[in-house]
Protein backbone atom coordinates (compact mmCIF):
# COMPACT_ATOMS: atom_id res chain seq x y z
CA UNK A 1 0.00 0.00 0.00
CA UNK A 2 1.35 3.41 -0.97
CA UNK A 3 1.89 6.13 1.61
CA UNK A 4 1.38 8.80 -1.05
CA UNK A 5 -1.06 11.48 -0.05
CA UNK A 6 -3.83 12.17 -2.56
CA UNK A 7 -3.69 15.30 -4.69
CA UNK A 8 -6.29 17.95 -4.12
CA UNK A 9 -8.25 19.34 -7.04
CA UNK A 10 -6.30 22.07 -8.81
CA UNK A 11 -7.15 25.66 -7.89
CA UNK A 12 -6.97 28.31 -10.63
CA UNK A 13 -6.68 31.96 -9.63
CA UNK A 14 -6.71 34.84 -12.11
CA UNK A 15 -4.11 37.45 -11.16
CA UNK A 16 -5.07 40.74 -12.81
CA UNK A 17 -1.74 42.46 -12.17
CA UNK A 18 1.49 42.37 -10.20
CA UNK A 19 -0.34 43.53 -7.06
CA UNK A 20 -2.58 40.44 -7.26
CA UNK A 21 0.49 38.25 -7.76
CA UNK A 22 2.07 39.82 -4.67
CA UNK A 23 -1.14 39.27 -2.69
CA UNK A 24 -1.06 35.56 -3.55
CA UNK A 25 2.60 35.39 -2.52
CA UNK A 26 1.80 37.00 0.85
CA UNK A 27 -1.15 34.66 1.41
CA UNK A 28 0.96 31.58 0.71
CA UNK A 29 3.69 32.88 3.03
CA UNK A 30 1.25 33.01 5.92
CA UNK A 31 0.18 29.43 5.20
CA UNK A 32 3.73 28.09 4.93
CA UNK A 33 5.53 26.04 7.56
CA UNK A 34 9.05 24.80 8.09
CA UNK A 35 9.66 21.82 5.82
CA UNK A 36 7.40 23.08 3.02
CA UNK A 37 8.41 23.03 -0.63
CA UNK A 38 6.71 25.25 -3.19
CA UNK A 39 7.59 24.37 -6.79
CA UNK A 40 7.22 27.44 -9.02
CA UNK A 41 6.86 26.66 -12.71
CA UNK A 42 6.08 28.80 -15.72
CA UNK A 43 7.63 30.57 -18.66
CA UNK A 44 10.23 33.28 -18.28
CA UNK A 45 8.46 36.48 -17.24
CA UNK A 46 5.36 34.75 -15.92
CA UNK A 47 5.70 36.14 -12.39
CA UNK A 48 7.50 33.38 -10.46
CA UNK A 49 10.13 35.69 -8.99
CA UNK A 50 7.59 38.46 -8.26
CA UNK A 51 5.51 35.95 -6.29
CA UNK A 52 8.62 34.68 -4.45
CA UNK A 53 9.64 38.26 -3.60
CA UNK A 54 6.24 39.00 -2.04
CA UNK A 55 6.30 35.66 -0.19
CA UNK A 56 9.71 36.38 1.35
CA UNK A 57 8.90 39.98 2.27
CA UNK A 58 5.64 38.96 3.96
CA UNK A 59 7.39 36.90 6.63
CA UNK A 60 8.88 38.47 9.76
CA UNK A 61 12.61 38.52 10.39
CA UNK A 62 13.94 36.72 13.47
CA UNK A 63 13.44 39.90 15.55
CA UNK A 64 9.74 39.92 14.60
CA UNK A 65 9.89 42.93 12.27
CA UNK A 66 8.37 42.73 8.81
CA UNK A 67 10.57 44.91 6.64
CA UNK A 68 10.78 44.73 2.87
CA UNK A 69 14.20 44.06 1.46
CA UNK A 70 15.65 43.64 -1.98
CA UNK A 71 14.93 40.09 -3.13
CA UNK A 72 16.87 39.54 -6.34
CA UNK A 73 16.25 36.63 -8.64
CA UNK A 74 18.71 33.86 -7.77
CA UNK A 75 19.24 33.06 -11.47
CA UNK A 76 22.99 33.67 -11.25
CA UNK A 77 23.64 32.72 -7.62
CA UNK A 78 21.27 29.70 -7.90
CA UNK A 79 20.12 30.09 -4.29
CA UNK A 80 19.46 32.92 -1.84
CA UNK A 81 18.53 32.47 1.82
CA UNK A 82 16.45 34.77 4.00
CA UNK A 83 16.28 34.49 7.80
CA UNK A 84 12.56 34.59 8.53
CA UNK A 85 9.97 33.23 10.93
CA UNK A 86 8.82 30.46 11.12
CA UNK A 87 11.92 29.25 9.22
CA UNK A 88 14.67 30.37 6.86
CA UNK A 89 13.39 30.73 3.31
CA UNK A 90 15.60 29.12 0.66
CA UNK A 91 14.89 30.53 -2.81
CA UNK A 92 16.36 28.32 -5.54
CA UNK A 93 16.43 29.10 -9.26
CA UNK A 94 17.55 25.98 -11.09
CA UNK A 95 17.31 27.36 -14.63
CA UNK A 96 21.08 27.06 -15.12
CA UNK A 97 21.77 23.66 -13.57
CA UNK A 98 22.43 20.74 -15.87
CA UNK A 99 22.27 17.79 -13.49
CA UNK A 100 19.97 17.28 -10.48
CA UNK A 101 22.96 16.25 -8.34
CA UNK A 102 24.35 19.80 -8.61
CA UNK A 103 21.83 20.84 -5.96
CA UNK A 104 23.80 18.99 -3.30
CA UNK A 105 26.39 21.76 -3.45
CA UNK A 106 23.66 24.37 -2.95
CA UNK A 107 22.44 23.06 0.42
CA UNK A 108 19.31 21.31 -0.89
CA UNK A 109 19.13 18.70 1.89
CA UNK A 110 19.70 21.32 4.60
CA UNK A 111 16.96 23.48 3.07
CA UNK A 112 14.52 20.56 3.11
CA UNK A 113 15.37 19.73 6.72
CA UNK A 114 15.25 23.23 8.18
CA UNK A 115 13.59 25.71 5.89
CA UNK A 116 10.80 26.73 3.61
CA UNK A 117 11.84 26.07 0.02
CA UNK A 118 10.76 28.10 -2.99
CA UNK A 119 12.15 26.51 -6.13
CA UNK A 120 11.92 27.94 -9.63
CA UNK A 121 12.40 25.48 -12.51
CA UNK A 122 11.72 22.46 -10.24
CA UNK A 123 11.56 20.12 -13.23
CA UNK A 124 15.39 20.26 -13.20
CA UNK A 125 15.30 18.33 -9.91
CA UNK A 126 14.03 15.12 -11.47
CA UNK A 127 13.24 12.66 -8.70
CA UNK A 128 14.79 14.93 -6.07
CA UNK A 129 11.58 16.97 -5.75
CA UNK A 130 9.79 15.75 -2.61
CA UNK A 131 6.45 14.06 -3.20
CA UNK A 132 4.73 16.26 -0.62
CA UNK A 133 4.91 19.77 -2.07
CA UNK A 134 2.82 22.54 -3.56
CA UNK A 135 2.96 22.96 -7.35
CA UNK A 136 2.30 26.50 -8.50
CA UNK A 137 2.16 27.08 -12.25
CA UNK A 138 2.25 30.70 -13.40
CA UNK A 139 0.93 31.06 -16.93
CA UNK A 140 -0.51 33.57 -19.35
CA UNK A 141 -4.30 33.29 -19.79
CA UNK A 142 -5.75 32.96 -23.28
CA UNK A 143 -7.15 36.50 -23.18
CA UNK A 144 -3.65 37.83 -22.46
CA UNK A 145 -4.83 39.75 -19.40
CA UNK A 146 -2.73 39.33 -16.26
CA UNK A 147 -1.59 35.88 -15.21
CA UNK A 148 -3.20 32.62 -14.19
CA UNK A 149 -1.90 30.79 -11.11
CA UNK A 150 -2.73 27.08 -11.00
CA UNK A 151 -2.06 25.42 -7.65
CA UNK A 152 -1.95 21.66 -7.11
CA UNK A 153 -1.26 20.28 -3.66
CA UNK A 154 -0.88 17.03 -1.80
CA UNK A 155 -1.05 16.24 1.89
CA UNK A 156 -1.01 19.14 4.34
CA UNK A 157 -0.96 21.78 1.62
CA UNK A 158 -4.27 20.52 0.24
CA UNK A 159 -5.99 21.29 3.54
CA UNK A 160 -4.31 24.68 3.92
CA UNK A 161 -5.35 25.80 0.43
CA UNK A 162 -9.08 25.30 0.88
CA UNK A 163 -9.68 29.01 1.54
CA UNK A 164 -7.87 30.07 -1.62
CA UNK A 165 -10.69 28.84 -3.84
CA UNK A 166 -12.65 31.89 -2.74
CA UNK A 167 -9.98 34.34 -3.97
CA UNK A 168 -10.82 34.03 -7.65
Amino acid sequence: MSDAKPLAEAISIHLADEAATAALGRTLAHLARAGDVIALTGELGSGKTALARAFINALPRPDGRVMPEDVPSPTFTLVQTYARQPATVWHFDLYRIGDPDEIDELGWDEALDEGIVLVEWPERLGRRLPRDHLDLLMTFPEDGEGRLAILQAAGDWAERLKGLQELD
